[in-house]
């Protein structure tokens, strides 16, 4: 009998470390563990809903300008969403200055989808306007290197042409530096861009070597 019940001992033992050190009846403490865990694995969002009066317009202007800029997707009329992060932090702080100067009211509410399509809902909202952005750079970029390739075959090696090329080049940076700043989740058109840039400034340089070296050539002079 002494055995028997040494054995039940142990099995119970062996039970409660599995479970962390709670007894068989503390079901509710672990339930409670996983809730906390995928909780936190939910994104949460700002939602901001702006009042503003119609006139005059350049105030919605230029809140419209600074919710776009940040990356915030549109929900329905004056009704904005961003990722609760960080990050955002100083543009309700400027959302706040543009709305009161306007005589307008600003109301922040933080949120999370209610259901599971709800959560996968606004991600994608929200990366689809990312994408969509990245797309458009790429298509730039594109067209960048079509105008390259176009001078090259030209032989247009003048410091003229350089220049005009080096501020197309500068304008994309800016653009990718502006879009990388309000891709606040990294979709994954960011690396792409990235590389289709880093291209773009290559095929810059060598353009710049050919166009030095022609200047430097003894014919140079009688172009």
């Amino acid at each position: 009998m002494a055995h028997v019940q040494h054995r039940s001992a142990a099995r119970l033992t062996r039970t409660r470390g599995r479970l962390g050190g709670c007894s068989l009846r503390c079901y509710s403490c672990n339930l409670t563990a996983v809730t906390d865990i995928a909780e936190i694995e939910v994104r949460r969002w700002i939602v901001m809903l702006a009042r503003l009066p119609a006139e005059p317009a350049r105030h919605r202007m230029a809140v419209w300008r600074e919710l776009r800029r940040s990356g915030a997707i549109s929900l329905g009329q004056a009704v904005w969403a961003i990722p609760d992060l960080p990050a955002v932090r100083p543009l309700l702080e400027r959302l706040a200055q543009l709305v009161e100067a306007a005589g307008g009211t600003l109301l922040l509410l933080a949120a999370q989808g209610f259901s599971e399509s709800d959560v996968a809902r606004l991600e994608q909202l929200y990366s689809a306007a990312r994408e969509e952005e990245w797309t458009e750079f790429d298509a730039d970029c594109g067209k960048y290197l079509a105008e390259l390739d176009k001078e090259e075959r030209l032989a247009k090696y003048t410091l003229a042409e350089l220049e005009e090329e080096e501020q197309s080049i500068e304008r994309l940076r800016r653009w990718y530096r502006e879009l990388r700043s309000r891709d606040l989740l990294g979709t994954p058109s960011t690396t792409q861009s990235a590389t289709a840039l880093k291209f773009c400034e290559e095929r810059f340089e060598r353009y710049a070597d050919h166009v030095y070296a022609a200047l430097s050539s003894p014919t140079a002079s009688m172009r």
